[in-house]
């Protein structure tokens, strides 16, 4: 066993380095656990975050892990951490590689992964010409021909929020719709082209889309697609720990990033639905500064 930590972080994306940063200049130890699989790694470019927009994930992961290095407290290590038992002031991490670690506390910033979307050709345009997020993506595809993958509530939703953007997209909903009849009168009042014949594949050049084949004989064309992915928490941790989440396996944490667990938190993605790298930063320091406040309140205590 590695000699004891004061914090064990899994996940070394935007949150977990944050709440590294800030516990490094706390002067605590830290060990980041990471498998080096970010869910934005399939992006050009990352976009949003101030001072950083237009990066790429690759380089905004090496600058960060470049400017932590400047506090030599914080170890990153390239592993998985695959069981975790233990209790507040006393967790014992387990890594892929049989590694042991004991931290008095623990930081989930393990992100969400995607599930694969049964469109042929999707995989080959993720990341390149096709997004999830208009926040991140929409500037790049402004006023252009785009196609919206996703049906239900979730079509409309994205619907709205492209509007922002262009007004020329068509939805395809690969099959049933799902819209209530109220829903579908809405999108007709805004001219919203609806398509519900499962898609054939999605034709496309260099990872640029050229158009969206269906099964019924129509092709649209477009240069960008936005799709409703499908997630899964990325890791399951969390809960067999014994922390609440939702059912969507976001796990449930207070303002400062605690969890239902004492001695454990959750920052970015895994612990929220506003998935930009910037608010996932903001997460991870505000839960590494509320884990130190912690520390250092014991270590008050304990000297009385």
């Amino acid at each position: 066993m590695n000699k004891p930590i004061d914090v064990g972080i899994i996940g070394g994306g935007p949150a977990g380095m944050s709440a590294a940063l800030a516990l490094g200049r706390a002067r605590k130890s830290v060990v980041v656990i990471d498998e080096g699989r970010p869910r934005n790694r399939v992006t050009r470019e990352s976009h949003g975050f101030l001072t950083r927009d237009g990066i790429t994930p690759s380089d905004f992961r090496h600058i960060a892990r470049e400017q932590i290095s400047a506090y030599p407290s914080v170890h990153f290590v390239e592993d998985t951490a695959v069981t975790i038992t233990g209790h507040d002031g006393s967790f014992l991490i387990t890594t892929a590689q049989g590694t042991t670690y004991q931290s008095k506390k623990l930081l989930f910033a393990v992100g969400m992964k995607d599930l694969p979307l049964p469109v042929n050709g999707l995989a080959e345009v993720y990341g390149k010409s096709a997004f999830v997020c208009p926040y991140c993506d929409g500037w790049e595809l402004r006023d252009q021909p785009l196609v919206l993958i996703a049906n239900g509530e979730k079509a409309l939703h994205l619907a709205k929020m492209l509007s922002g953007w262009t007004n020329q997209y068509t939805i395809c909903t690969n099959g049933p719709d799902e819209f209530t009849e109220e829903q579908r009168l809405e999108l007709l009042q805004h001219r919203v082209p609806v398509f519900d014949s499962p898609i054939e594949c999605i034709d496309s050049v260099d990872g640029m889309v050229q158009r969206v084949e269906l099964t019924d004989g129509n092709s649209i064309s477009c240069t960008g697609i936005f799709f409703a992915p499908k997630l899964v928490a990325g890791s399951d941790l969390p809960k067999a720990l014994g922390c609440q989440v939702t059912e969507a396996g976001t796990v449930i944490v207070d303002s400062f990033g605690k969890t239902s667990v004492p001695g454990v938190y959750s920052a970015g993605d895994a612990a929220t639905t506003q998935y930009q790298v910037i608010t996932a930063a903001a997460l991870g320091s505000a839960a590494g500064m509320s884990i130190n406040n912690e520390l250092l309140l014991e270590e008050w205590n304990r000297q009385r």
